[in-house]
């Protein structure tokens, strides 16, 4: 979906439609009132968010699996597998597996650590297990009550916030932010921007982890270029190329996990054709474009580099893990 424009600010809108709002956040809470959560018999670490979409809970997903594994844990990664036709549990096998069946999130996940698409998360959990995960990474699923979190991280991206801070469809809130803040460990910011005081507020005396989203390289500074995303803020995507020093010719954005046709990469050539630029998109975009990827788009990938990074192992030492002190080589 693609997030409506007055979900950033409050209005008419927003307040026409905050009672059902209201209606969706006590289905929320109901539902977990009901459920009983699976206690894995590893720990499982949560990486969430409280708005639809673009906070880059996936990003975040790697920088830990990355960390876990540089420390010598095994870890597994869980997601739901938005986007793709396969319930699971299903091990996402790179090059096997398209965006269609798992999901892209699914293939980006793949890539560091083995990974388990499963719209239900226990069988999922069990499944990683069985393969031998001493820790599973789940990407999203913070709303869902089926599994028992031993650790919560809840991750907003410092240029949105809480945008409106109504719940969907009023804002881009999943559930009121005061309950989501209840339930989490620790916040993981992305970003630089200014964050309000009513998310501090809310933030409270939860740990605060900081973080920025890098380019991999810098091969794109003083090209040219035509960006299209289908992610859950393109903005996103456009400002980090302007970061890099990239001329951005023109720009497109589409729904977050949105195929592409090939009407639709036709006429993007075009567009770069006549602007003379190259066109350019994400690694996330990347994995649903599949065999359709060819060397005339480029892909900036990124990675999450953590501000303090011992403040991220101090979290994860509290979770019963055969932690290595002195990271493998």
């Amino acid at each position: 979906m693609r997030a409506p424009d007055f979900w950033r600010h409050d209005g008419p809108a927003a307040r026409l439609l905050s009672p059902l709002g209201q209606v969706y956040h006590l289905a929320g809470a109901l539902r977990r009132s009901l459920v009983t959560p699976w206690q894995a018999p590893v720990p499982v670490i949560c990486v969430g968010n409280l708005v639809a979409g673009g906070a880059g809970k996936t990003p975040v997903a790697l920088a830990l699996l990355d960390l876990l594994k540089e420390h010598g844990v095994t870890p597994a990664a869980l997601t739901r597998g938005y986007g793709g036709a396969a319930a699971g549990p299903l091990r996402v096998v790179p090059g096997e597996h398209d965006a269609s069946t798992v999901g892209d999130e699914a293939l980006l996940l793949a890539a560091a650590a083995p990974t388990w698409v499963a719209r239900d998360r226990v069988a999922g959990a069990k499944a990683a297990i069985e393969g031998g995960a001493e820790v599973i990474v789940m990407d999203d699923g913070f709303q869902n009550p089926a599994l028992k979190k031993d650790l919560a991280l809840l991750v907003i991206d410092a240029g949105y916030g809480l945008g409106n801070r109504r719940v969907m469809p009023a804002g881009p809130l999943r559930e009121m932010a005061a309950s989501g803040f209840a339930r989490a460990d620790a916040v993981v910011l992305v970003g630089d921007s200014y964050i309000g005081e009513t998310e501090k507020n809310l933030i409270g005396g939860l740990p605060l982890l900081k973080a920025r989203l890098q380019p991999r390289d810098t091969s794109l500074s003083g090209r040219r270029v035509f960006a299209f995303a289908g992610i859950g803020r393109p903005e996103k995507f456009f400002e980090t190329l302007r970061g890099l020093g990239a001329e951005l010719a023109g720009t497109e954005s589409f729904a977050d996990h949105q195929p592409y046709t090939a009407a639709a990469l036709a006429r993007l050539r075009g567009a770069a054709d006549a602007a003379g630029a190259g066109l350019v998109t994400t690694a996330k975009d990347a994995a649903r474009l599949g065999p359709a990827l060819t060397p005339d788009i480029a892909v900036l990938d990124v990675i999450l580099a953590w501000e303090d990074k011992d403040a991220v192992l101090r979290l994860l030492r509290r979770l019963p893990l055969p932690f290595v002190e002195t990271p493998a080589r």
